[in-house]
């Protein structure tokens, strides 16, 4: 009987634990879209104190052009205002964790222009995310353009 007892134990302790880590999860993935729809605000709100938080020093966004922009390149553009982005819109993400890291990618459709000229498009991307000292920092981006048929 005692043995039947600890069985029964185990596993009500073991779907405990199992519960509260997908609940942990979906907190998480909640966490992350909602830092990802901040994103996209901050960039119709040219909102350069949002990204120099949110970015590592280090940050690195490889863009649907091919080229490999740091942190400083990004706060730059943002300040410039030469990059107007007047709607950000995201659908389709999906978030990974794993522990204090993450991935989340997505797909975005993005009125801009650049210097007067309209690039607006739709891209699929994903931003590589990790925990320090008890919040979300964007460590790598990457974006490519979907072609229009």
């Amino acid at each position: 009987m005692k043995r039947i007892a600890t069985a029964v134990g185990v596993v009500a302790l073991s779907f405990g634990v199992a519960i509260l880590a997908q609940t942990q999860t979906e907190s998480v993935e909640q966490e992350l879209i909602k830092l990802e729809n901040e994103w996209a605000n901050a960039w119709v709100k040219s909102d350069v104190a949002f990204f120099d938080r949110i970015m590592v020093d280090d940050y690195t966004w490889t863009s649907p052009w091919g080229e490999v922009l740091t942190k400083a390149h990004n706060l730059a553009l943002v300040k410039s205002g030469e990059d107007v982005i007047t709607s950000w819109v995201l659908a389709e993400m999906k978030v990974r964790v794993y522990g204090d890291a993450a991935v989340v990618s997505g797909r975005d459709t993005i009125k801009e222009t650049y210097k007067g000229e309209d690039i607006s498009s739709q891209n699929r991307w994903t931003h590589t995310w990790v925990k320090r000292a008890g919040r979300w920092q964007c460590v790598a981006a990457h974006s490519s353009e979907i072609a229009q048929k």
